[in-house]
């Protein structure tokens, strides 16, 4: 019996790697998805839509692990993100984004799986959790790249164009995640 049970765990483990390998090129296909605005160096991209289903879907310890694999992917070079790939592409203006998306996803999973007895409302709650985790690190990392690049950060000009752009898409992304991840949840091999 120990050995069959150590079977189903590695298989377990492969499948759950698989995932979150899965929503980590999710993300990054999500990246390519992207309006640039002529007012702000940061786009509307899908990876926020990417980042709170991986969460609403994988639970907290995948959608982590999947936006890491996602982050450990551009810090290689791979062009994964908006601005490409590499350290450079991480130090950009919209670096502070990428570095919310693992705890948006840990946090939207966390969230949804105490929200889920509210059914949707429930993992509506916490993408809005989420996104607003992103906001906090984006608009943060932004004001920092804008005082780094002279131009000043003030705090009305960051959340200009950091935060107040995004905001209607994002509320959107995060109602799609909630309407679909139930069912996107029942159509994957999860334990």
């Amino acid at each position: 019996m120990f050995l069959k049970e150590r079977a189903i765990e590695r298989k377990r483990a492969a499948v759950d790697l698989a995932l979150a390998t899965l929503f980590a090129a999710f993300t990054a296909i999500g990246a390519r998805l992207s309006l640039h605005l002529p007012f702000t160096p940061v786009p509307i991209t899908g990876q926020v839509f990417c980042v709170l289903l991986a969460g609403a879907v994988l639970g907290s310890r995948l959608g982590f692990v999947s936006q890491v694999e996602y982050l450990a992917a551009g810090a290689a070079g791979l062009a994964v993100f908006t601005q490409g790939g590499g350290p450079a592409a991480m130090l950009g203006p919209t670096g502070g984004y990428l570095i919310g998306f693992p705890l948006a996803a840990l946090a939207v999973g966390a969230m949804g799986t105490q929200a889920r007895k509210l059914g949707r409302w429930g993992d509506l709650g916490a993408c809005l959790c989420g996104v607003v985790i992103i906001y906090i690190f984006g608009a943060a990392w932004f004001a920092a790249w804008r005082m780094m690049t002279t131009e000043g950060a003030r705090l009305t000009s960051v959340l200009a164009q950091a935060v107040y752009p995004f905001v209607v898409v994002d509320v959107v992304k995060a109602a799609a995640v909630a309407a679909i991840a139930p069912t996107v949840r029942r159509c994957l091999p999860m334990a």
